[in-house]
């Protein structure tokens, strides 16, 4: 895993130290070498930092070029089958001079273009230079699990695996201030534009050419959730335990050390169980906890796994003062500002676990692919009401029952059941459409109004225009691996691990699997009340009842009880000083309302809390 960092200037041609700049800012990425190269001529420099993990040697050093010179490349990623694309390579005539997948991937690209995209399986965001056309190439994995940040500007194009090198060598862009809407509605902003005014994120399955000053982007890969027929549930059963083996074993390609984020969930249990023996044997997993009670401890559960596939377990646990210390760095290192509390334990974990290992596998993706939330259950029942009754009967109901304190909840769930999906599901992370609007001042809400044409909602909106046709579980999934997964837990899980200079695979998101789970029908995955019904039936017979059913917990972290001991004089310092109240996207009266209502448990705020805070250690962390 690495980081990478590139500046096309076709105005002036000139190009000067900057590349060294952008690639030292982070270097926790690849702390175990660092190269670029500068093309004067061309007016392009190139820069990548490594963290060594296939061909350790020197021979594997980037930027790296072909043999005559014409390209090059720096790289991010894995890519799992370069062995088989190698073989396929050598067939036609390609001869190597490393062992590296990075040297696989330009050979890759060189002999087929663009369309080396369609045979490459793995994790990864890259750039290639053609020095002879005067072109960059540049593409990101399928599903988002590596950065690409670029910036485009009249001069040419920067870009970077992090937003922070881009931004050594530009002028501070300053805040998209209306996408702050959306970042309080979501917890992050969607799509392809970031808070930072001007940089943008390459979409996943995406790749992007410049030439002479013309950028142009293009889809290569998309997902189709749309069943094709009804397939046998028990022969889909024995398929995905094939694919899963099959994925685990592709993962496991490493030249170092490697272990497991292991929670004693489901699906972290799931990447130990579909291991072979031969490696879970002296495997090294990994824990963390909070101090809190066993409602915030999964430890007992991580402990039986690996007991019983015989790995060698380590655990951490925090508390509220190692929290609150990270906190600025949670705000830096993850670039933008995104409310993901469990980042934080992550990283924690991570910490401990690059004093073991260099590589990591965790469960990540599992959730949005076989309707792993109980958000899903309640939507599904929602709609099946409004199938039955019809919008305008519930509406009126949540009319009746909303003059009644006591049946306020029951209001309230009627209210949202009478609306069609797309009006009511904003996926995993969502409070729910203008939830936030109570707390904006005056001069946020006049910016938003003013951005009538905003990228994200119809982006948010083109999501459900395609999915029209797919059932209503298929619509959600497509939604949140399209958001939430991309835009929130794959950020958390690239930014944490790679601030300890850990490499992060995550083999549930593998594209076959994840196309072929996406295939299955609704029925197999969310029954009932029953969620990821097809991947427990899978497992049941290699782990034990208690961990495939039960309930999810997922890093869970105490901000409820934080924010009322602890943390509640940082949370009301911070977001009560003038440097906050000052920008003017708040009402200073609403946040001291907000505080006081939770430190009292007259409501429980904690959350909305966390999000303020998150959204001004950005600000401090970037000078805006």
């Amino acid at each position: 895993m690495c980081g990478i960092a590139g500046i096309v200037n076709h105005v002036d041609r000139v190009v000067d130290g900057s590349i060294e700049r952008m690639i030292d800012h982070i270097h926790y990425r690849g702390p175990d070498g660092a190269g670029a190269i500068a093309f004067e001529q061309d007016g392009v420099a190139l820069g990548h930092r490594r963290l060594s993990i296939l061909d350790v040697s020197e021979a594997g050093r980037q930027p790296m070029s072909s043999a005559d010179g014409r390209f090059w490349i720096v790289y991010n990623g894995e890519i799992y089958n370069y062995l088989e694309i190698r073989q396929v390579l050598e067939g036609l005539g390609h001869e190597f001079r490393t062992g590296t997948d990075t040297e696989v991937l330009l050979q890759a690209y060189i002999r087929w273009g663009a369309a080396c995209l369609d045979r490459v399986m793995g994790m990864y965001a890259f750039a290639i230079w053609d020095r002879q056309e005067h072109e960059l190439f540049a593409a990101r994995d399928r599903l988002g699990i590596k950065p690409f940040y670029y910036v485009s500007t009249g001069a040419g194009l920067v870009f970077a695996s992090e937003i922070k090198a881009i931004l050594q060598v530009l002028p501070s862009p300053g805040v998209d201030v209306p996408l702050i809407d959306a970042y309080m509605e979501f917890g992050y902003v969607p799509g392809e534009h970031t808070l930072h005014r001007g940089v943008k994120r390459l979409l996943p399955g995406y790749w992007l050419k410049w030439k002479d000053g013309r950028l142009s982007v293009q889809a290569y890969w998309e997902l189709d959730f749309n069943p094709d027929g009804e397939p046998d549930f028990h022969l889909a059963v024995d398929e995905l335990r094939s694919r899963l083996e099959e994925s685990m074993a592709l993962h496991l390609r490493s030249d170092v050390p490697l272990g497991v984020f292991l929670s004693g969930g489901l699906d972290s249990s799931a990447v130990v169980a579909m291991l072979s023996p031969a490696v879970t044997q002296g495997l090294n997993t990994f824990s963390v906890a909070y101090d809190f009670g066993p409602q915030y401890d999964e430890t007992s559960y991580a402990r039986e796994v690996a007991g019983k596939f015989g790995a060698h377990h380590h655990e951490i646990y925090i508390g509220p003062k190692q929290f609150r210390e990270f906190v600025p760095g949670f705000a830096w290192h993850m670039d933008e500002p995104v409310t993901e509390a469990a980042a934080i334990s992550l990283y924690y974990v991570s910490r401990l676990a690059r004093q073991h290992v260099t590589v990591c596998l965790s469960g990540e993706g599992s959730d949005e692919l076989f309707g792993g939330y109980d958000f899903y259950v309640y939507n599904l029942a929602m709609d099946a009401i409004r199938g039955k009754l019809g919008g305008r009967v519930l509406s009126r109901m949540a009319d009746l029952t909303g003059r009644s304190t006591r049946l306020a909840k029951a209001s309230k769930y009627l209210r949202l059941a009478s609306l069609p999906l797309p009006d009511r599901y904003r996926g995993i992370s969502s409070y729910g459409s203008d939830a936030q609007a109570w707390l904006y001042a005056a001069e946020l809400k006049t910016r938003i109004a003013r951005d009538d044409g905003s990228s994200w909602r119809q982006f948010v909106a083109g999501l459900f225009e395609r999915t029209e046709r797919w059932n209503p579980l298929s619509r959600m999934l497509y939604f949140d691996t399209k958001t939430w997964l991309v835009d929130d837990l794959l950020i958390k899980a690239d930014r944490m691990s790679m601030a300890c200079s850990i490499e992060l695979r995550v083999p549930f998101l593998d594209h076959r699997l994840v196309e072929f789970a996406a295939k299955l029908p609704a029925q197999f995955k969310i029954a009932g009340r029953k969620t990821k019904r097809i991947l427990k039936e899978a497992l049941a017979d290699r782990l034990p009842e208690r961990i495939v059913n039960r309930k999810k917990m997922g890093f869970p972290t105490p901000l409820e009880m934080m924010f009322r001991g602890e943390l509640l004089d940082y949370a009301r310092d911070t977001l009560l000083s003038s440097t906050a109240v000052d920008r003017g996207y708040f009402e200073r009266a609403a946040i001291e309302r907000m505080i006081e209502q939770h430190r009292t448990g007259r409501a429980a705020h904690h959350n909305r809390i966390w999000q303020l805070l998150v959204l001004e250690e950005w600000h401090r962390a970037f000078g805006y």
